[in-house]
């Protein structure tokens, strides 16, 4: 007989919005469509079904936990970057512990040649979806050709019958350089804002969540183009110490690339809607390396063909809110 999992009431309404990217969630099974035979039992991670299971238990235990010290229930809301297609979903959602906490999932497949996409779960006991669609972004490179990035994941829905537009991001990488590639970031913000602007023509004030992997942290030009022309608050600007904290690393300097933003209308305290608490990095010591050179960086899956065995290479994010009664 299963304990059950949650015993602690709450003193609030409080809900928990979280993002996490969970670094390469693919099955094992090749799709020729994508570029995914790295993770195959026969391609070069060697990723077999049970290093597939193995970490969709990690992240099913991990999930549930995302959010203040002592919250008792897991995320209302959660963001994924990287997962693979709407097989992985299901499996993750049907992991335990999340397969007994009635989670739905939205996901498109984007252009993004390597196959791995933004998402989004939800329990649907808090959370309906109203409407869903990719918003894609259509930048080239630098010689011309089309970016096949992903899209922006886009959701209307009502969080305890209170209307909510949510993106979900995973913006065009630095690999080329990050000022090299800074202009398809802005282009990315510049698409949300669009957005937004169709979306107060029938909205005074509606209530907006930007959540991602931005590639770029809060002080970048991109994300401050959501807080300046976008009108967005930022909450995450204070957490980021590139020496000490962020919610991943390169090169031994912290990044907080991933970031929940949020419209100024979760500042009213009215009945019957959401009011923003505060937010937070999810570095749990056990989604921690243990030792070593890099103890106390996130423990990942790979580190380049090695298996590790771990979560990811990103902390998840979170944002709590209160509902107002």
């Amino acid at each position: 007989m299963r304990i059950p999992f949650f015993k602690k009431k709450p003193k609030k309404q409080q809900y928990t919005v979280a993002f996490y990217n969970v670094e390469n969630l693919f099955d094992p099974r090749r799709n020729s469509k994508i570029l995914d035979s790295d993770y195959t039992p026969n391609g070069v991670k060697k990723w077999t079904l049970e290093r597939y299971q193995r970490k969709l238990r990690k992240l099913a235990k991990t999930m549930v936990n995302i959010g203040d010290d002592g919250h008792p229930y897991p995320p209302a809301i959660l963001g994924l970057a990287e997962a693979e297609n709407n097989q992985v979903l299901k499996d993750l959602v049907d992991t335990d512990p999340l397969d007994d906490l009635g989670y739905g999932f939205v996901h498109f497949d984007s252009p993004d040649e390597r196959g791995i996409d933004t998402a989004l779960i939800y329990r649907k006991k808090f959370f309906k979806v109203l409407h869903a669609e990719p918003l894609a972004l259509l930048v080239d490179n630098a010689g011309g050709i089309r970016d096949t990035t992903r899209d922006i994941l886009y959701i209307k829905g009502e969080f305890n019958n209170e209307l909510m537009h949510i993106f979900i991001n995973h913006w065009p990488s630095r690999r080329e350089g990050d000022v090299a590639t800074a202009y398809k970031r802005i282009a990315a913000a510049e698409e949300i804002i669009a957005r937004m602007e169709i979306i107060k023509q029938t909205e005074q004030e509606p209530n907006v969540i930007v959540m991602g992997d931005f590639n770029d942290d809060p002080s970048s030009e991109s994300v401050q183009v959501l807080k300046n022309k976008g009108g967005l608050f930022n909450p995450m600007e204070s957490l980021h110490i590139p020496n000490s904290q962020g919610s991943s690393i390169y090169n031994m300097k912290w990044n907080l690339f991933d970031q929940i933003l949020i419209s100024s209308s979760f500042f009213n305290y009215e009945k019957g809607t959401h009011s923003f608490d505060n937010a937070g990095i999810y570095n749990h010591k056990s989604l921690m390396e243990k030792k070593g050179k890099f103890k106390g960086t996130p423990y990942r899956t790979f580190v380049s063909h090695k298996y590790m065995g771990g979560y990811s290479d990103h902390f998840p994010v979170y944002a709590m809110f209160t509902f107002n009664t």
